[in-house]
């Protein structure tokens, strides 16, 4: 019996190692990873220089707090500025930490405008985390079902409705933001057009609004640049960031910048392990990884040969939807639940999820090389071909 909390349907393997883009269970058996611990493994199993890079931390300095100023700390939130436009980092543990960071900043501004109940306009299949706010943020009711109530200062609109934002901002004068992943991951791989975005962005500066961009799970290089929002051609002023900074080794980052930057003073916000020197070395070899072996290009181009591939080996297949995604963050959608696919792929060595119900999630590494692309599409097309005909 375990005594861990019940809350993962887990799946019936342990792996114990991993190499690049496979992992291996207690057995020996390899499985071909094109989930990479849900986009948090950008640089795939035991890269030598992230490896390196982590024992050399460890050796020298794991945690000092807050307290104090982190060399580490310092230096990824010059990196990071410079990478994506802002101008102030914050960093916690995890992707609903720097939401919550963004949700707080967002009603901190308000407050300075003047406005006592301070609200942020969210996105339906959106999803932000589970902590009470980020739950609250998020467009799944059955995530929020059963804890209830839920907090306050949100309301939702479809993603991808500019005009039902516009109606909002008609007649709720307590609005100070629009939070928003550019990329929908947990909700099923949706893009909308970009000129979406830009009608946000345009918004948000005649009304005084913050733009928020949720990128936990489509930054830091998944979909071909470092952030989603640079392939739609706008800048927020808030972003956020986890899973992939530090290719495993928990983080999470809330950047700031236009009308957002200079708000947090000390005891507004804080982390007691946020930034702390190991986590940041560990994202600071990350983003020199992706720098140096060229993985945003890799991303892109890789990215759109297995959406090719795909294109071609389920033309025509009866109950396939869509095909669709950006960089190494694609969806396939079927037309009914397809659950059941993510233990069939196990049993045939291969990590992949599903998402909102019938959408096939697949978020390699990023190092994922042609040869996987085409690996991972020969396996994984006869298992959607035989789920379809069953």
């Amino acid at each position: 019996m375990s005594h861990l909390m019940n809350t993962y349907a887990r799946l019936p393997v342990t792996f114990t190692h991993g190499r690049g883009c496979r992992v291996f269970d207690g057995e020996g058996r390899e499985y071909l990873d094109a989930l990479a611990g849900i986009a948090v493994s950008t640089l795939g199993h035991a890269h030598p220089r992230l490896v390196a890079a982590i024992a050399e931390q460890a050796g020298r300095l794991l945690h000092t707090s807050n307290l104090y100023r982190i060399g580490e700390q310092e230096q990824l939130a010059d990196k990071l500025c410079d990478l994506s436009g802002m101008r102030e980092a914050f960093f916690g543990n995890s992707g609903a930490e720097a939401n919550e960071a963004a949700i707080k900043l967002a009603r901190f501004y308000g407050h300075k405008q003047g406005i006592d109940l301070p609200t942020i306009i969210v996105m339906e299949k959106a999803f932000h985390g589970r902590t009470l706010a980020t739950l609250s943020a998020t467009g799944n009711r059955k995530t929020q079902a059963g804890f209830e109530p839920l907090v306050a200062g949100f309301v939702r609109v479809p993603y991808g409705d500019l005009e039902a934002i516009r109606a909002i901002a008609e007649h709720n004068k307590n609005v100070v933001a629009v939070m928003f992943e550019v990329l929908q991951g947990e909700g099923g791989i949706h893009l909308v057009d970009p000129a979406y975005y830009q009608g946000v962005r345009q918004l948000c500066d005649s009304k005084g609004w913050l733009m928020i961009c949720d990128e936990v799970q489509c930054g830091m290089g998944r979909t071909g640049k470092w952030f989603g929002y640079q392939q739609v051609g706008v800048q927020p002023d808030i972003a956020t960031l986890a899973k992939g900074l530090a290719a495993g080794v928990p983080i999470g980052a809330c950047l700031a910048g236009g009308k957002a930057a200079a708000l947090f003073g000390p005891g507004n916000h804080g982390s007691t392990f946020g930034g702390n020197p190991l986590a940041c070395a560990a994202a600071l070899t990350t983003i020199a990884v992706i720098e140096e072996d060229g993985l945003l290009a890799n991303a892109a181009r890789t990215g759109a040969l297995i959406r090719q591939l795909f294109g071609e080996a389920l033309a025509g297949v009866k109950g396939v939807v869509e095909i669709r995604g950006s960089g190494l963050m694609i969806g396939i959608e079927l037309d009914r639940p397809c659950g059941e696919l993510v233990g069939q792929a196990l049993a045939a060595g291969l990590l992949i999820n599903v998402t909102a119900e019938r959408v096939i999630r697949l978020l390699p590494p990023l190092i994922f090389a042609d040869a996987e692309a085409r690996e991972l599409v020969a396996r994984v097309t006869p298992l959607i071909r035989e789920f379809l005909a069953a």
